[in-house]
């Protein structure tokens, strides 16, 4: 039997052991994405009440442009969305993806419009 982990599986071992620790900050909601191939998908969740606040995605946005410039917009969206409901510090959960590219660019769009991480 080999000892192999797929992409997938070894991407599920990162994020299990990120939401561990992000689980010890409470009273933080968590800022959660999601990566696709052409769309990405950011999600406030509030951990002690197990529900969704907020959720929006790049397909709804209807941005053109290169994907690392729509995931700075979808940033900076969710900030304003989160800053119009008196949220403005988060801890974020990568899900597991390397922190560059458009997961870079979606924080640092959320940052410029102020929110917290």
């Amino acid at each position: 039997m080999s000892t192999y982990k797929s992409r997938h599986e070894r991407r599920e071992a990162k994020k299990k052991a990120i939401r561990e620790k992000l689980m010890l900050s409470p009273g933080r909601p968590r800022l959660c994405i999601r990566r696709t191939l052409q769309h990405m998908i950011a999600q406030v969740v509030d951990d002690s009440k197990g529900v969704s606040l907020v959720q929006i995605n790049s397909k709804a946005l209807n941005i053109k442009g290169k994907k690392t410039a729509v995931a700075k917009e979808l940033g900076k969206a969710m900030a304003e969305k989160l800053i119009a409901m008196g949220i403005s510090k988060v801890v974020f959960d990568r899900s597991g993806y390397l922190y560059h590219g458009r997961v870079k660019a979606l924080a640092d769009g959320a940052r410029e419009k102020g929110l917290v991480f």
